[in-house]
């Protein structure tokens, strides 16, 4: 039996990218000019986090403490917090994580499919959209490699399972099988690589979409998450220099508005709501004085940290115009990887000029102190601490679990109910640092092979 594009795409053919169809219904448009496919990479659903608005990724994380959580739990996000083995068996929904990422692929195919037969504008413009689409293409399949493949290991990439790779939009192609980790990697970078010399230089005016700079901040995560730390480092430095964004100085002015798409940080922009109760132990890690703290988290305890669920990063409630979390890449992001792949090399200058870098935005001038230390493992641990810190809910944390798991740095995690009770653990090695491929995906798709639980 065929299987058809349809069972990745789920959510697409049940949502919004009806409104364009190879024939136009009543109050639909077709998309014929280089302007149209402009605007369609102006949706804000693309701008969006994975699981938008609070970006479900994060309830993955070990920095997170969800109280009211029945057992067994029923809802979707629920069941993401204990790790289940799916988030939903009903076959006509569209599948968290998977069906949010193929249905945005499926729009960058969309440009990727017509762009070249569009007509207005010029050569340098179609190039321009289709290199945008690439980048968005490809920024989509790292989180689903991430997601659906094992963290990648050199000596095992060429023969784990990830997702399969689909370059069509036509929703009646074939589902094509699972590639490989390597291959989804490998058409990750060519995508990136063949976009960059077409990209827009400058994407100040909306951090939303494409820039050269962006090109490089995805490839500095990319190879991060593959754990080639020199070549993460490299592109990091590149995205750097080839971007007008700057740290926001948290001792300084503040943006006037919440608007994302112009936040001075952003390189690459995705837009999340920040409201996310912290355990105690992320909020205890916090020195005192870190204005992170009082800028954007609410306690209700006083934040002496001494009651659970008291405190939540919810920026709307102390700093409005800080309301939303950059998903996407930044600065800071940048700034992290270079010191973490410094550390790693033993080039420990570099690693904590880039820390401090951070944490003199991040400290009242008058009480500021740089970290300092002459030993490889202290820096390392004090570059991840930062990243906890700076980065605590961009969706990159359970990632960051992943990838520390294959070094034997993760505890076992535990998620308790309201009284204490464990009702969940999530122990070193388990399989379940990799999703399962969803049921609704599989009642399409019975051959496809499942990740082991």
């Amino acid at each position: 039996m065929k299987r058809y594009l349809y069972s990745l795409v789920l959510c697409c053919a049940l949502g919004a990218c009806d409104r364009y169809l190879d024939i136009t219904p009543k109050g639909a448009t077709l998309l014929t000019t280089t302007t149209d496919y402009d605007q369609w990479l102006n949706d804000p659903s693309l701008a969006e986090a994975v699981g938008a608005p609070y970006c479900d990724l994060n309830f993955l994380g070990d920095n997170i403490d969800i109280q009211n959580v029945p057992t067994p739990a029923i809802q979707p996000t629920h069941l993401v917090y204990t790790w289940a083995q799916q988030y939903s068996l009903v076959l006509n929904v569209s599948p968290t994580f998977w069906g949010y990422h193929y249905a945005t692929i499926n729009k960058y195919n969309t440009v990727l499919a017509g762009i070249d037969q569009a007509t207005g504008g010029t050569n340098s413009q179609r190039r321009s959209l289709k290199a945008e689409a690439l980048l968005g293409r490809a920024y989509e399949y790292f989180y689903l490699v991430n997601e659906y493949g094992n963290e990648y290991d050199s000596a095992t990439a060429n023969t784990d399972l990830a997702v399969p790779f689909v370059t069509s939009n036509d929703v009646s192609q074939q589902v094509p099988g699972r590639s490989t980790i390597a291959v989804i990697y490998q058409h990750i970078i060519e995508d990136v690589t063949t976009a960059l010399p077409d990209l827009p230089t400058d994407n100040s005016t909306n951090r939303l979409r494409g820039s050269t700079a962006a090109a490089y901040s995805v490839l500095a995560r990319v190879y991060f998450y593959a754990r080639d730390y020199v070549n993460a480092g490299k592109y990091a430095t590149l995205a750097l220099q080839h971007t007008k964004a700057v740290m926001l100085d948290f001792n300084g002015t503040l943006p006037a508005s919440a608007v994302l798409s112009i936040q001075q940080d952003v390189i690459y922009g995705r837009l999340a709501v920040g409201y996310i109760p912290a355990t105690l132990d992320l909020m205890r890690s916090f020195e005192p004085g870190d204005l992170r703290v009082k800028l954007l988290y609410y306690s209700s305890d006083g934040y002496t940290y001494t009651v659970r669920g008291a405190t939540n990063l919810v920026p709307a409630f102390v700093t409005p115009s800080l309301q939303y979390t950059n998903t996407g890449t930044s600065v800071q992001e940048m700034k992290l990887i270079i010191a973490e792949a410094a550390a790693r090399s033993n080039d420990l200058t570099t690693a904590l000029q880039q820390v401090n870098d951070i944490r003199k935005n991040r400290f009242p001038a008058a009480t500021y102190q740089p970290v300092a230390s002459a030993e490889q493992a202290a820096v390392l641990d004090a570059v991840l601490q930062e990243r906890n810190h700076e980065l605590p809910f961009s969706g990159l944390r359970w990632f960051d679990m992943r990838r520390l798991d294959k070094e034997n740095r993760m505890q076992t995690v535990y998620r308790y109910d309201a009284q204490g009770n464990v009702i969940a653990t999530l122990p070193p090695h388990s399989p379940r640092y990799t999703l399962q491929i969803p049921a609704q995906v599989l009642s399409f798709n019975p051959d496809m092979p499942q990740n082991p639980y």
